[in-house]
């Protein structure tokens, strides 16, 4: 699959065999991190942590990127899909409630066949794919029967707005259409009696600066289509960077994510969580240090 790379909504068309495609990634696997994570959702993070894989390269290019290190592919080791089947497993060991995979639309073929080793060899934690959405419904069919929770963006409701921050015009198409796949492969949500979710989908709406419009038209797109079968995350974390122009360069106020939030509680959102101001800091982004990559 990696011969006319098809994987992400881009469709490229690259031999990432010998070039690098959209995602800017050949066909071999990096990865830049692999650790416990406390910063998810309450039912992904838990009490000891989500076991994270962050994988470099990104297919979307968005211009406010807080992790540009890793999507931009300038962090990362490469392994192989042995290696990667191993860290799973001492993810677990380390007391991981699950596996959590971060981006890893293009490399879809190759984590899909770790997964299947991982379990063959007694990995029992439910599989999180951790995604932009701007995945190909043919990609996630690879993950049917593997994935138990998936964590998409819903980042744009607009294709002018897409276009303009990601460079990806069809990205509210490809996205709804993603998410209609998950939903499809996981249905509603199931937590446990300790609230760490075993199966079901959160999709997550980044509030972007002076965008409350758009995140409001994606909320109600979500709970009309699909009510209270999936979680939504409504985050204000957004961290500027200082090279953007107005409004991008600030911080959300708090009267817009408050805005945000009103109205989803107009609209009757039950299954939803929000964020705190804090989380709006650098110090919420992972250091790319290739922790946990290598084995010790």
């Amino acid at each position: 699959m990696y011969k006319n790379c098809m994987l992400c909504a881009h469709r490229c068309g690259v031999d990432r065999n010998i070039s690098v495609g959209r995602c800017g990634m050949p066909s071999e696997l990096y990865v830049a991190r692999a650790a416990l994570h406390m910063w998810e959702e309450p039912p992904i993070s838990g009490t000891r942590g989500s076991g994270t894989v962050f994988f470099s390269g990104c297919s979307l290019g968005c211009v406010y990127c807080q992790n540009s290190d890793i999507s931009r592919g300038r962090s990362g080791i490469r392994i192989d899909y042995d290696r990667l089947s191993d860290i799973m497993l001492e993810l677990e060991e380390q007391g991981a409630h699950n596996i959590n995979l971060v981006t890893p639309t293009h490399y879809v073929p190759t984590v899909a066949k770790a997964i299947s080793k991982a379990k063959s060899r007694g990995l029992s934690l439910p599989i999180v794919y951790n995604t932009s959405s701007y995945d190909t419904v043919e990609a996630l069919k690879l993950m049917e029967g593997l994935v138990d929770i998936y964590l998409p963006d819903m980042k744009y409701f607009r294709a002018e707005t897409s276009s303009k921050l990601s460079f990806a015009k069809d990205y509210p198409s490809a996205a709804r259409s993603a998410i209609k796949e998950m939903y499809r492969q996981v249905g509603a949500p199931l937590i446990d009696g300790d609230g760490i979710m075993k199966k079901g989908i959160i999709v997550r709406i980044l509030l972007l600066p002076g965008h409350v419009a758009e995140a409001k038209l994606s909320l109600k797109y979500l709970l009309d289509t699909y009510g209270d079968n999936i979680y939504v995350s409504l985050m204000s974390q957004y961290t500027p960077k200082k090279e953007l122009d107005a409004p991008l360069n600030r911080r959300v106020t708090n009267a817009e994510y408050r805005e945000l939030c009103e109205y989803a509680l107009r609209l009757g959102l039950k299954n939803g969580f929000t964020q705190e101001g804090a989380s709006a800091s650098e110090s919420f982004v992972p250091s790319f240090d290739n922790s946990g990559v290598l084995k010790k």
